[in-house]
């Protein structure tokens, strides 16, 4: 059960903060006139970390449907979207086969209905997912499968006058939120939606926010328990595990820099469920991102340490993240090469009373490797990225490709993904080897028509020296590449009766 006292707390933060947010000056049209700026979000940038938006993109208001902005019908939001997506993985890594050829077809679809404005400070959100998978060679799992069942249905308290405007003119909107709820936060690599997979991560608990993307500062606080996702049944939230986060935007530099500090914590009590294991894992981390001045070039810079206890073993682990890239900004395509490194501990010795594993909470994978191999634990991932875009008879296309290198963080700790996950994806020994492979990624996405998005994606794996010994310890032989091939066909059923004047 989330502890309310918690809230109790938190609500008595945001009256001193209220309090001592009246002190301020609330305009200065001369700072809105020298800068020429109507907001302080600056988006970072970097590969693979722009956040889903709230409400989802597929979602639109009425008004924006009937075509009438300026009419009182903007009181409710609809969203209702398909997605198809057709792939071949040949000799995937994650199964327990060496050699394999599987073609499974995924299903996804997602309805939306949000009641905003007309009932404020009283507003709520309903959302229904159906996730399916035909076709595919191994049994079913909640990564693809998930039938109909709730993703969000929350209620909220909305004030938008409780804070003064910051300098830019912009409200400092406050609100509570109650309920079964889907979010994506910082750089999505530790709390995502996980758009890319065909199931949804989501939460039942509560959620409130201070101020907007907009605004010079921002905080956003967490009490939640993960909800379990069932193939078949009803999902229900896990009330062994406790995740709670408080979240920091400092963006009163954000033409320079933006800052974003911030606490997650996991509770987990011991059940038949999770192997009786007992954790309580704390996170604090920082991230730094920005554009250098008017070069062309931008950065994005993580840390994060993690302590406190994991099935009573010491949790001490770390992870960071930095990637630096550049935009040809005079040319035609704008192309931005960039370069990324990123590291997650590792358990260095299975026998001692330390546990150096990083807990990777919610996260999004796909930024790690376009195939879905590698998670954030144990890893070590440099990566070359390019990216660029034109027009080819008026539809925007985008394409970006890269080439990726992995490594064990710790060659005594395990390998996720390797092998189905249960056995031979870890050599206590360490004799296996720290090198898990490399791979090329490319991907083409575009909009052929209003209400149908068409993404193409091609990756390919060659194996190393860890991977290819463990498939040799279970199998007596290795592959020594994979390839991952796919056409993801999104149709928007709003976009296709929507008006324009």
């Amino acid at each position: 059960m989330i502890k309310y006292k918690n809230l109790l707390l938190l609500l008595c933060f945001i009256a001193h903060t209220n309090m001592h947010g009246q002190n301020d000056s609330i305009a200065s049209t001369k700072v809105n006139k020298k800068e020429n700026r109507t907001s302080y979000y600056i988006e970072a940038g970097s590969y693979g970390t722009k956040r889903e938006t709230e409400p989802q993109s597929y979602v639109l208001n009425y008004s924006e449907i009937n075509g009438d902005k300026s009419s009182k019908s903007n009181w409710l939001n609809l969203g209702l979207y398909t997605r198809t997506r057709a792939e071949w993985r040949h000799n995937d890594i994650r199964r327990t086969d060496t050699y394999s050829n599987d073609y499974p077809l995924l299903f996804k679809t997602r309805a939306y209905i949000g009641i905003i404005n007309i009932l404020d400070p009283i507003r709520g959100s309903i959302e229904f997912g159906d996730s399916r998978r035909n076709n595919g060679l191994y049994p079913e799992d909640n990564r693809d499968v998930n039938t109909t069942d709730i993703i969000q249905a929350y209620a909220e308290l909305y004030f938008d006058k409780i804070l003064p405007r910051d300098k830019l003119g912009n409200k400092r909107p406050t609100f509570l939120r109650y309920g079964r709820m889907a979010m994506e936060m910082i750089d999505r690599r530790l709390i995502a939606t996980n758009q890319w997979r065909n199931t949804t991560n989501n939460f039942k608990g509560f959620r409130m926010q201070i101020g907007q993307d907009k605004n010079d500062w921002q905080m956003d606080f967490l009490f939640l328990n993960p909800i379990l996702r069932d193939i078949n049944d009803y999902d229900k939230p896990d009330t062994n595990q406790e995740f709670s986060a408080i979240i920091g935007h400092w963006r009163k530099w954000s033409n320079i820099i933006t800052i974003e500090p911030y606490y997650l914590s996991l509770k987990q009590e011991a059940a038949i469920a999770n192997g009786n294991k007992s954790r309580n894992i704390h996170s604090l981390g920082l991230r730094l991102y920005g554009w250098i001045k008017n070069t062309g070039f931008n950065y994005d810079i993580t840390g994060i340490h993690q302590f406190g206890t994991d099935n009573n073993k010491t949790q001490k682990a770390y992870a960071a993240t930095a990637e630096i890239g550049y935009t040809f900004q005079k040319t035609k395509y704008k192309p931005r090469l960039s370069a990324f490194i990123g590291y997650a501990s590792g358990d260095k010795n299975p026998n001692d009373n330390e546990s150096n594993r990083f807990e990777r909470f919610f996260g999004f994978a796909r930024p790690w490797s376009a195939d879905d191999y590698i998670i954030m634990e144990n890893i070590i991932a440099p990566k070359i990225k390019l990216e660029f875009q034109s027009k080819i008879k008026n539809t925007l296309v985008k394409v970006d490709t890269g080439y990726n290198f992995y490594w064990l963080a710790n060659k005594k700790d395990r390998f996720n993904n390797l092998l189905g996950g249960t056995t031979n994806n870890r050599d206590l020994t360490g004799q296996s080897g720290s090198f898990l492979g490399h791979n090329f990624d490319c991907r083409i996405r575009f909009i052929p028509v209003k209400y149908l998005e068409t993404n193409i994606g091609y990756s390919h794996f060659i194996t190393e020296e860890f991977v290819q010994n463990q498939q040799i310890a279970q199998n007596g032989n290795y592959a020594s590449n994979s390839d991952f091939v796919y056409l993801e066909l999104t149709f928007n059923f709003l976009e296709l009766i929507k008006k324009t004047k």
